[in-house]
């Protein structure tokens, strides 16, 4: 069971977290980390934090202190998957995505890291097959949708890419400015479709 205190400061430095007050979140989980090392969740939301501030060394330390105490704890392990995918550590976001694959083969959010993954390493082709899990389950995922898009914008597929890219935008307005600033449609700047799809 949990200490009331602990879970008092946990509260507090969450409700840090999600105001953007990250520094002052990790100051909480520290006060917790400092009475308890192994605070599971202190770890992985000090890490979680230390990736938003780009300190992908130090998060990756607290995510690999969480998986000491439980090693196949999902949210860490993801967590850590995205940090070194930020990092540009494809290779070892990718085994790690392939492990809870193994176990989980329908974890769309693994997938989700999986196809980000594929697609920053120029496996374009994989990525897709990974976006077309997700919408198997989710069709209307704009998120997956848009990356799908720029997939196939990046193999030439432009009238698949387009298609794609319309029911993105149809899922919400965002998806026409990630398009504008994608270098994925650099290739289809002049195209008359993708311009009025953008506008």
């Amino acid at each position: 069971m949990e200490d009331p205190k602990t879970n008092s400061i946990l509260d507090e430095g969450n409700r840090l977290f999600l105001q953007g007050k990250l520094r002052e979140a990790i100051i909480y989980y520290d006060k917790i980390l400092d009475v308890n090392p192994q605070h599971l969740s202190s770890l992985n939301n000090k890490g979680y934090a230390l990736s938003k501030l780009k300190d992908y060394d130090n998060a990756l330390r607290c995510y690999d202190a969480a998986l000491e105490v439980s090693p196949d704890d999902l949210s860490v392990l993801v967590n850590k998957i995205s940090s070194f995918r930020k990092q540009g550590n494809f290779d070892n976001a990718l085994s790690i995505c392939n492990n809870i694959l193994k176990n989980n083969p329908k974890y769309n959010i693994a997938l989700y890291h999986k196809e980000r993954v594929l697609f920053s390493m120029g496996n374009f082709d994989e990525s897709v097959l990974c976006c077309n899990q997700i919408l198997n389950d989710y069709p209307n995922n704009g998120d997956v949708l848009f990356d799908k898009s720029c997939n196939f914008a990046m193999l030439s597929r432009n009238d698949e890419a387009l298609d794609l890219l319309e029911h993105a935008i149809s899922q919400g307005i965002q998806y026409k400015i990630k398009a504008k600033k994608s270098k994925s449609f650099e290739k289809l700047s002049d195209n008359p479709r993708f311009k009025k799809l953008i506008l």
